[in-house]
């Protein structure tokens, strides 16, 4: 192919775009081999993404509270600042007075629900990064409701929530996963062991500590708890939580924007806007 330069010019001018597809291709293969897997945990499998895409508990060393200017990430992702919560304190923080649910744990919100982490994919919850080791940070219960553990899970727990508060009458389920360290080992309360079904919770209940198990040892996330509002079946068992269509929206339900398709550029705190169980 001929560009109409001069011989030196052409010779340096195929160099420079040869170079270009080496590297685009180069980008291609990377990006491939960061597609995410999916593990079991018991009859729900998880998203796995690999240590490159999730991070790490190192990146947060204490939970803090990032302004739109104070680092070029806040410019890029919004990032959510959680606060502190006492598991053995009845008063749970609410991030908006029309909040409905408590916050579950503290940390950064790094990743929204129906955020991308590669084409076509779409994040079924919100992933809350303590920034401290694993089995540190609580978990508790945002809602009060009735938990099951499944007997095949290492690291997750459901709770069901007979009557909607935001829709009466419809039944949700709230979801709580990797609650465990990369070699499986459970941080999940001992009240709760494997084959617990229909256990009643209230609302602040500790239901464990944030991990970073994904069902691979070799590949562990970073230290945080994945949360999600998942639709129950005409059935009443919750759905696949994998798929987006099966969540809803936590928004309206923390009083805060997590929609990561329309959630502001700019950086959204959660601040004390109610007390209360």
């Amino acid at each position: 192919m001929s560009f109409g330069l001069p011989p030196r010019l052409e010779k340096l001018f195929h160099g420079i775009l040869l170079l270009g597809f080496i590297f685009a291709g180069v980008l291609m293969v990377m990006l491939l081999s960061n597609r995410p897997a999916r593990a079991t945990d018991g009859q729900n499998s998880l998203v796995v993404l690999p240590p490159s895409l999730i991070p790490p508990a190192a990146l947060y060393p204490t939970p803090i509270i990032l302004t739109p200017t104070a680092s070029p990430v806040s410019k890029i992702f919004p990032l959510y600042q959680a606060p502190t919560i006492d598991p053995l304190d009845p008063n749970l923080t609410r991030c908006a007075p029309n909040a409905v649910f408590a916050m579950p744990t503290q940390g950064v919100i790094a990743y929204l629900w129906d955020d991308s982490f590669y084409p076509g994919h779409r994040h079924t919850g919100l992933d809350i990064f303590g920034g401290t080791g694993v089995g540190l940070t609580p978990v508790v219960a945002a809602y009060p409701g009735y938990l099951t553990r499944e007997r095949g899970w290492v690291a997750a727990l459901i709770i069901r929530i007979p009557s909607d508060p935001l829709m009466p009458g419809r039944q949700i389920w709230t979801y709580y996963t990797h609650l465990a360290d990369r070699y499986g080992n459970s941080f999940i309360s001992s009240e709760f062991p494997p084959g617990t079904t229909e256990v009643y919770v209230k609302a602040g209940t500790l239901l464990g500590y944030q991990g970073n198990y994904t069902g691979d040892a070799a590949s562990p996330a970073g230290v945080h708890l994945h949360f999600s509002i998942v639709l129950s079946s005409a059935s009443g068992k919750y759905m696949n939580e994998l798929e987006i269509k099966n969540t809803l929206d936590p928004s309206p339900y923390f009083g805060i924007p997590l929609n990561g398709r329309t959630a502001p550029y700019e950086q959204v705190i959660c601040e004390n806007g109610n007390q209360g169980t």
